[in-house]
């Protein structure tokens, strides 16, 4: 330990590996589900036996690094994916090392958040999402890659692919200049090759300003889009748009032919309060009003 001998008092300093610990990123991953957490429960070397307690420790931990000054993300422990890697990787799976190498491995490929010093509570659910984001959008690329390359984060790049993507974004921002200025909550869903895709994106629109979007969900939703677009198949966008002192009003659009056809009033009513699982009727949203979807120019309308 450094020390400094000021006047015959020597006062004890912290070290240069303690001060550089604060400059060293550090990756927690979690076990958010019950089931992963049992599924850990089978490696004699993880220590716990209580999930409840578990995220406990965990949270401790996450708060001592954040009181450290240390920055750190989190991320989500997947035991299925721990195990591929650890057979990949020819580790043990039951030592923390092999843990700590598959946090390692998450923390620059998987999805993570910045840790800031919010309960597990509020930090747990937005963590999943991203995650889900993140296999959302995995997945829809590898679709479009199939149907003409996809070129990466930034957009996809080559054949029926660009030109589907580059569709997409055109519908989306054609969606939020018909709806106008508001708080807007857009979902889009595509079936592909029997598996269910949906993207959420957040936009806020001003009068007189482009709308903005919450990054990574415009992304992942112009990308879903874009592979129901590329595979026709079809699909729909539903919007929300939520205005100071006045009701919720919910539109919606149906895929049709690489665009957006809009759904009549009915349509959208029928939509939203009909069980999609069981095909049972669902009472209307209190205080919301269901209109149909707005026309949108198609892009080749526009450029003649």
């Amino acid at each position: 330990m450094a020390h400094t001998d000021t006047g015959g008092t020597h006062r004890a300093k912290p070290t240069a590996i303690r001060a550089l610990r604060r400059e060293v990123p550090s990756t927690v991953a979690l076990l958010a589900a019950e089931e992963d957490f049992a599924a850990m429960r089978g490696y004699a070397s993880f220590g716990f036996a209580d999930h409840a307690r578990y995220l406990r420790a965990m949270e401790g931990l996450l708060r001592a690094l954040s009181s450290q000054g240390v920055h750190t993300t989190v991320a989500l422990f997947d035991p299925v994916a721990y195990q591929e890697y650890c057979a990949h990787t020819r580790l043990d799976p039951d030592t923390p090392k092999s843990r700590s190498r598959y946090t390692a491995e998450v923390a620059s490929t998987g999805a993570t958040l910045v840790y800031e010093g919010q309960p597990l509570d509020q930090l747990l659910p937005r963590l999943i999402t991203v995650a889900e984001e993140r296999a959302t959008w995995e997945y829809a690329s590898a679709v479009l890659a199939r149907a003409g390359g996809c070129g990466g984060p930034g957009g996809c790049g080559g054949g029926t692919a660009h030109a589907a993507f580059d569709r997409a974004a055109a519908a989306l921002f054609a969606v939020l200049d018909a709806a106008g200025p508001g708080l807007h909550h857009l979902v889009c869903s595509v079936p592909v090759d029997g598996t269910p895709l949906a993207a959420v994106v957040h936009a806020t629109a001003r009068e007189g300003l482009p709308p903005r979007l919450a990054e990574p969900g415009a992304l992942v939703f112009r990308t879903v889009l874009a592979c129901g677009i590329a595979t026709q198949s079809p699909g729909g966008v539903v919007l929300r748009t939520s205005l100071p002192g006045a009701p919720d009003t919910l539109r919606g659009w149906a895929l049709r032919d690489g665009w957006l056809r809009p759904l009549t009033e009915a349509e959208v009513f029928t939509a939203y309060c009909t069980d999609a699982r069981t095909g049972e009727p669902i009472p209307p949203e209190h205080g919301v009003e269901y209109r149909a979807g707005l026309p949108l120019p198609r892009p080749e309308d526009e450029t003649g």
